[in-house]
């Protein structure tokens, strides 16, 4: 089973990369798309992010094969209620949401006659937008698809295939240990950098400007990720709530453990700590996940 019709709805960095890759990597499919926004859908167009723009998501998927809705978790069931009356019977539906359980439970609750295999490309940038994406954004990064019970094996390979080609790596998973993986590796990190950052603002002593010019890597890198655009990642928090909260309990845990350290001059303890750190960071950069570069090789795409 291969794709030869493909519909994007929504065109932002994950919709727009998915297009450039699958015009780089599969070049006899036919893609088409959409997004509510107008704007985005004329600069998608002047991209060429899919072959076809469409005026209404209905149009997008009318004979597609594959729908992928890459629009914010908490816009999901209303995206795939728009889609529903217009959309093929054989077609696949999955999207490229940072929750799986909240956005699973939605879309087969509004696509009960079509197969709904939900999929999480573990890639991005702070960067949103029909400017944002860009062909090589999966190159060697992992795709998780997360099927429901009893899904078509035939169309879990198909759609593992379609991500292969487009670059990435696969692992099938429960979408809840999905969920609570990222929310250990994703969503826990977004909200402590959205937290010092907003920490920095708040300080009555330090002005906004100060924060700014002295600007050390450690604070510089996480305004980078505080950067990500927040409906999404609004809608991350509220959809995955459970986990993240399972795991900033235990974030808050271990740091109490190292404020106490701090406190009562445990040196040993902080170096140990730091030690362990350390080495899951050469594990990240040997897995080819990141970069061991001072700017950890980060291109202008923000890759």
């Amino acid at each position: 089973m291969t794709f030869e019709r493909i519909a994007i709805i929504g065109l932002g960095l994950l919709g727009g990369s998915i297009g450039l890759a699958v015009r780089d990597h599969l070049p006899g499919a036919v893609t088409t798309g959409y997004d509510a926004d107008p704007a985005t859908r004329t600069r998608a167009a002047e991209r060429g992010l899919v072959g076809t723009v469409c005026d209404s998501a209905a149009d997008a998927v009318r004979e597609a094969q594959l729908v992928i809705l890459c629009v914010p978790v908490g816009a999901m069931a209303e995206a795939a209620a728009e889609i529903a009356p217009a959309l093929p019977a054989e077609a696949l539906v999955s999207d490229v949401g940072s929750s799986k359980e909240a956005v699973a439970k939605a879309l087969a609750a509004a696509l009960p006659n079509n197969a709904v295999i939900p999929a999480h490309p573990v890639a991005g940038t702070e960067r949103s937008g029909p400017d944002a994406g860009f062909a090589t954004l999966f190159q060697q990064r992992w795709c998780i698809v997360t099927p429901p019970d009893g899904a078509d094996p035939a169309k879990v390979t198909a759609l593992s295939a379609f991500w292969e080609a487009l670059g990435a790596r696969v692992e099938i998973m429960d979408p809840a240990h999905h969920d609570l993986v990222l929310a250990v590796t994703s969503h826990l990190p977004h909200l402590i950098a959205y937290t010092i950052v907003g920490t920095a603002d708040d300080l009555e002593g330090v002005t906004q400007s100060e924060v700014i010019k002295y600007s050390a890597g450690g604070f510089r890198d996480f305004t980078r990720i505080a950067a990500s655009d927040p409906t999404m990642w609004r809608d991350v928090f509220l959809s995955n709530k459970d986990a993240v909260l399972d795991m900033l309990q235990r974030f808050t845990e271990d740091l109490t453990a190292l404020q106490r350290a701090i406190r009562v001059g445990d040196g040993a303890r902080l170096f140990d700590h730091f030690t362990r750190t350390r080495a899951i960071r050469r594990s990240i950069i040997e897995e080819g996940q990141d970069d061991a570069r001072p700017d950890f090789g980060r291109s202008d795409h923000g890759s």
